[in-house]
């Protein structure tokens, strides 16, 4: 079984996009797929069209108070299972902070997943906190989506500095730029600096409508526009993703 996370200290930069759709990538190619999404606006859940069935789910997830096996829900598409978040899981932090040893809590909840999923997606919410240290320390890999702009850079460059502070492996980033706007030179400028250093994934997500229209569909990408450049940077994405993620 492999977790990966998709992360980023800012909101907005296509992580919610990216976890549905390579989620349902894995899923098309044969992978069992997990997707637990952690971000108490339930943008995973709202895209694969699942919603929280008990009262307060994601808190009492964390707390040991329901099994992640009860919460798991199946999805309207083959091989692709989620656990949907609920407003519930803003209170991650205070939970996190009276348990012991938080750091290791999502790792312990899916180990007992080991043989049920070959892949699992976190959707996780931005910021730095208890529950990131715990998503850090329980997933395989980290894979970041940045925007290529000043500020984003500079919060991929907080969290590189965060993992050597505090002791995380820093191999487990996986980078890849999103939401890439072809007509502003400055995105050309940032893209090939980091190409250079060989810094990212090669592969990219591109800023277009039809991406956007996810929330419309509310399905992954390619299963209303799998003819778009949009859907093929996914397909493109995930083959590298699984090349040095999965294999």
């Amino acid at each position: 079984m492999i977790t990966l996370a998709l992360y980023n200290l800012k909101g907005g930069v296509g992580k919610t996009a990216a976890a549905v759709n390579l989620a349902y990538l894995s899923a098309k190619d044969g992978y069992k797929t997990l997707v637990w999404d952690l971000d108490p606006q339930g943008s995973s859940s709202f895209y694969l069209g699942c919603a929280a069935k008990v009262k307060n789910e994601s808190k009492k997830l964390l707390n040991s108070e329901l099994a992640l096996t009860a919460a798991i829900q199946p999805t309207a598409f083959e091989n692709l299972d989620i656990i949907p978040a609920d407003l519930s899981a803003r209170y991650a932090d205070v939970l996190l902070n009276d348990i012991k040893q938080s750091k290791k809590i999502i790792a312990q909840l899916l180990s007992g997943l080991k043989k049920t999923y070959d892949i699992i997606i976190l959707d996780c919410p931005p910021g730095i906190s208890l529950l990131h240290d715990a998503i850090f320390f329980g997933a395989d890999f980290v894979l970041m989506p940045n925007i290529p702009t000043t500020l984003s850079i500079r919060s991929y460059e907080t969290v590189v500095d965060y993992f050597q502070e505090n002791g995380f492996d820093a191999s487990k980033l996986k980078c890849f730029f999103s939401m890439v706007d072809h007509r502003k030179n400055l995105h050309h400028e940032v893209i090939n600096q980091f190409y250079k250093d060989k810094i990212f994934l090669k592969n990219y997500i591109p800023y277009l409508s039809e991406v956007e229209k996810m929330g419309i569909q509310e399905a992954p990408l390619e299963t209303y526009a799998a003819s778009s450049f949009a859907a093929q940077c996914y397909r493109d994405l995930w083959k590298e993703v699984k090349k040095n993620c999965v294999s």
